[in-house]
């Protein structure tokens, strides 16, 4: 009677775990199916048969405007990988900052922190333009880049795997030993830091990769759109050109495979445990 009990809450979680996973992967078949079907299959044929035009859809996105599509990837990645590279050197040198020193309003700057977590980016970015429209910087590539380096769940994370990945008594024996606090930071809680630096590189990331708001507020010229943006200049393109389905399904399936590609790369950075940078040292 026991084991049965017992085996029974495993059945129902994990029933809902496939629930959860189908839910999340049905969009993902559906775009993959639906990039290989041609404009008129795309309406006529039933939702989840496939096609065999993936190649024909593929060299129309690659022809249109002269490559327009891979100048928005390239552009994306500069957005996403810049970006997220600054915000995780930035996160990284605040959450070590707030975790290992102690200095005059250390909690009320941890609550503005934890407030500015609860604040939706896109309440930001109408504030963000026009600051950036009195420096002149708007419709440009720092106009993006700049509003990105700054996540507060990045300072966030950072702050919490710094204090519990980095001893204190680590970081005092490192200063004993005549190490600068620059030193100390760069050699010794980095090395300790980074499964955590690499999660908050890949939120990041991820955030930015998937932004649409703020560059469609802040870029005007589309050669400096990003993927997000440009393909929805695809669907709405005014009444004297009809919306191109087609090349919209086949772009978003081409944006998503640098990220799978990226969270397969650094997926054995990840630990579990916020202990363990610790423990290995």
């Amino acid at each position: 009677m026991s084991v049965r009990a017992s085996t029974r809450p495993s059945i129902i979680a994990t029933a809902i775990l496939v629930l959860g996973a189908l839910y999340c992967l049905l969009p993902v078949a559906w775009v993959v199916v639906a990039s290989t079907k041609s404009a008129g299959e795309l309406f006529s044929t039933l939702t989840f048969l496939p096609s065999t035009h993936l190649l024909d859809n593929i060299a129309e996105l690659v022809a249109y405007r002269d490559g327009l599509f891979w100048r928005w990837m390239a552009n994306t990645a500069l957005y996403a990988g810049v970006g997220g590279a600054l915000s995780a050197i930035v996160s990284a040198m605040a959450g070590y900052a707030l975790a290992k020193y102690q200095f005059a309003g250390k909690a009320a700057v941890f609550n503005v922190l934890l407030a500015g977590v609860l604040v939706p980016g896109v309440v930001l970015a109408i504030p963000q333009y026009l600051m950036l429209a009195q420096v002149e910087l708007t419709n440009t590539y720092w106009a993006v880049l700049l509003p990105s380096i700054i996540s507060p769940y990045g300072i966030y994370l950072a702050r919490i795997y710094a204090a519990a990945a980095v001893p204190d008594e680590v970081v005092e024996a490192a200063r004993t030993d005549g190490a600068g606090e620059l030193r100390t930071f760069a050699q010794v809680a980095v090395p300790m830091m980074l499964p955590g630096l690499v999660t908050v590189f890949l939120f990041q990331f991820v955030a930015i990769w998937n932004n649409f708001m703020l560059p469609y507020i802040m870029l005007g010229d589309d050669r400096l759109f990003p993927i997000t943006v440009g393909l929805s200049g695809l669907l709405n393109q005014g009444a004297s050109q009809p919306a191109m389905y087609t090349l919209v399904i086949t772009g978003a399936l081409l944006s998503v495979i640098p990220l799978v590609a990226l969270f397969l790369l650094l997926q054995r950075f990840w630990q579990v445990d916020l202990a363990a940078g610790a423990v290995k040292a």
